[in-house]
């Protein structure tokens, strides 16, 4: 198979969003509200590493490309590099996400293109990862009045992120706002069956501001990218 410049585009793409938000996902190792949550956040981290190293090796040298390049260099999408913030927040930005990915893997595992066998194979795990946020947005959603509360403004602070992920993507072989009605109506269901109001506000402020699969990123990002970059710098060519 020859990966050609659109190709590689995508894998960029692809394999930075899944990168970043194992990242993001990682960093709650240690400090996940029960013992059981840190297991199953740290299992959707590796599922979402595993999918960025073959993702990224279509681009070039993984390893290359996660530790080396610099900030504006990466194609994420804004919403994935957000902070965790509170657990609220980390839910809010799974559901957005997961039910996003879940759709395109499942797109791309019906097509013959270059991202068929990953798509075939991360479809499950991230069948999972999206079961896994529903589940937990209505345990808060539906939850007390302080859960609630939480889990409501999370919803609301996010949502100007999930414009970016409908825009178009060279390689992809499809329009990524295809998934767009499909998205809006299996999140707003969640939110709904949570007692969630769902949020109304715009969807594309964000990238208007500054696009992540441009190279534009938030504030945050040059901190964690700074973070994940860090050991690799400082001892270049080290192995265990």
């Amino acid at each position: 198979m020859t990966t050609t410049t659109h190709t590689r585009t995508a894998a960029l793409a692809l394999g930075d969003d899944a990168l970043v938000l194992s990242h993001r996902l990682g960093e709650w190792m240690g400090h996940a509200p029960v013992l059981e949550e840190e297991v199953a956040l740290g299992n959707i981290a590796l599922d979402l590493l595993g999918q960025a190293r073959i993702l990224l090796s279509m681009a070039g040298d993984e390893d290359e490309l996660a530790y080396l390049r610099e900030e504006r260099a990466f194609r994420n999408l804004q919403l994935v590099e957000q902070p965790n913030g509170d657990f609220a927040h980390t839910i809010a930005r799974q559901l957005y996400f997961s039910t996003y990915q879940h759709l395109l893997y499942a797109r791309l595992a019906a097509t013959e293109g270059p991202f068929a066998g990953l798509a075939a194979k991360a479809v499950k795990e991230v069948a999972y990862h999206r079961d896994h946020a529903e589940q937990w947005t209505l345990r808060l959603g539906d939850g007390t009045e302080e859960s609630h509360g939480r889990m409501q403004l999370a919803c609301t602070a996010l949502w100007r992120f999930t414009g970016e992920m409908f825009r178009p993507v060279d390689g992809l072989g499809f329009a990524p706002s295809e998934l767009e009605p499909a998205w809006l109506e299996s999140v707003r269901g969640v939110l709904g069956r949570a007692g969630l109001a769902a949020p109304e506000g715009s969807r594309t402020g964000a990238w208007r501001a500054g696009a992540g699969r441009e190279g534009l990123h938030t504030e945050s990002f040059g901190r964690m990218i700074a973070e994940m970059q860090h050991l690799h710098r400082s001892h270049p060519g080290a192995s265990w």
